[in-house]
């Protein structure tokens, strides 16, 4: 049986090689093309298309600039991804250049079948360790609320700048409140896409199809509910299926939920690894709260699956930390001040809160325990947030 094409990006200015190499894969089956850049991109599109994208190859154009060309590869290079050179002709002197940058094969016109299969099976055999390997699934953490509007969307959303921040890891944010969804609102998204569109296409997502339903904030991946309140129906067993793609495709995955008592929510809940429950210190939302968490140990959550989480909390508050367990009869796993006026200033500018507020250095030590101790030893600074279509075309 023939192997699976290795799963390739293709920089070239050369439009000519870029079509001869793609119109050749129906009888080649060497390379599945996921992306194709038709300009020397810059190093932070390189390295955004990279990170989503996770090609096994990149097939860079030495024909049109050699020197540019070098340099891409020796930005590229890395034991993950194996580099192959395109010329025109079977040119010595760039052959020799592309393989001291970082190349590890060369191909030349006419792009013949049977170098293109040797090319893919002298890379299988390389890859053959890491290939043989199991892959490591990501995680999923959910926030839902009791009451709507007890702030699970804001800890949501900066939970996953803040584990961005900490660990550099793969963080994905999925905004699922489908009727009411203010993500996009809040980091001032222009997206056309939506967790409606993935759910459609749940059994036939790719990298190339996740790249335009993403978009990309200050290294974060967004899948934004949809700009107008959907109502239609939709195939809920296909939430399993795009949760399950981005496991696979992220080391983090932070579900923002409507009310956890839709079903929405609960089936969210229940292929999640951990789960909050967020509250206010109001009677009602601590009543609804209390309704909660009677409903998800009903439907089998044991206590160690969630954690109850109070938001804005202020010191004048009548009733305390260990008061409101009692009425829960569950623990508190962290409170967080009522800041309006630090949150009312990142909802402006549209970037994440700083650890220089309460509420920053709250959530920061949230995402902290969420992400585990090792994470946030490497932590880094984050700049201003600019949001760009994940794979949008150079």
């Amino acid at each position: 049986m023939r192997e699976a094409p290795l799963t390739a990006l293709i920089i070239s200015p050369n439009r000519e090689l870029a079509r001869e190499l793609s119109s050749s894969q129906g009888e080649a089956r060497a390379f599945q093309v996921v992306g194709d850049l038709k300009s020397y991109p810059t190093e932070q599109t390189l390295e955004l298309r990279l990170r989503q994208l996770q090609p096994e190859v990149v097939l860079v154009d030495l024909a049109t600039d050699l020197d540019q060309a070098c340099q891409l590869i020796s930005l590229i290079a890395r034991p993950e991804i194996h580099i192959i050179g395109l010329h025109e002709v079977n040119d010595p002197h760039s052959l020799i250049q592309s393989l001291r940058a970082g190349a590890c094969e060369f191909l030349y016109s006419p792009l013949e079948v049977s170098q293109q299969r040797e090319a893919m099976g002298r890379i299988r055999r390389m890859r053959a360790p890491e290939d043989a390997a199991e892959p490591e699934m990501g995680k999923i953490a959910a926030f839902a609320s009791a009451k709507p509007g007890s702030g699970a969307s804001t800890l949501a959303t900066q939970t996953a700048f803040a584990i961005k921040k900490m660990g550099g890891k793969r963080v994905l944010l999925i905004d699922c409140d489908l009727m009411g969804g203010t993500i996009g609102f809040y980091l001032k998204l222009n997206h056309p896409y939506s967790l409606v569109d993935a759910l459609n296409q749940a059994h036939e997502l790719t990298a190339a199809s996740w790249s335009n339903l993403t978009v990309s904030v200050g290294g974060v991946d967004i899948l934004p509910a949809p700009e107008a309140p959907f109502a239609g129906l939709l195939n809920l067993g296909a939430l399993h299926d795009v949760l399950q793609y981005a496991r696979m495709q992220y080391d983090w995955v932070i579900l923002d939920l409507p009310a956890v008592f839709q079903k929405f929510s609960l089936l969210a809940v229940a292929e999640s690894d951990s789960s909050y429950l967020v509250s206010t210190s109001e009677l009602p939302s601590l009543h609804l709260a209390r309704k909660a968490v009677s409903l998800l140990n009903t439907i089998g959550l044991t206590k160690d699956r969630y954690q109850v989480l109070i938001n804005r909390v202020n010191k004048r508050d009548n009733i305390n930390r260990s008061d409101m367990e009692k009425i829960f009869n569950c623990s508190v796993h962290a409170t967080f001040p009522n800041d309006y006026f630090s949150l009312h200033r990142v909802v402006t500018l549209g970037q994440p809160l700083g650890s220089e507020s309460e509420l920053g250095k709250s959530i920061e030590s949230l995402a902290g325990k969420l992400a585990g101790p090792a994470k946030a030893e490497k932590r880094r600074a984050g700049g201003l947030l600019e949001p760009k279509t994940a794979y949008s075309q150079a």
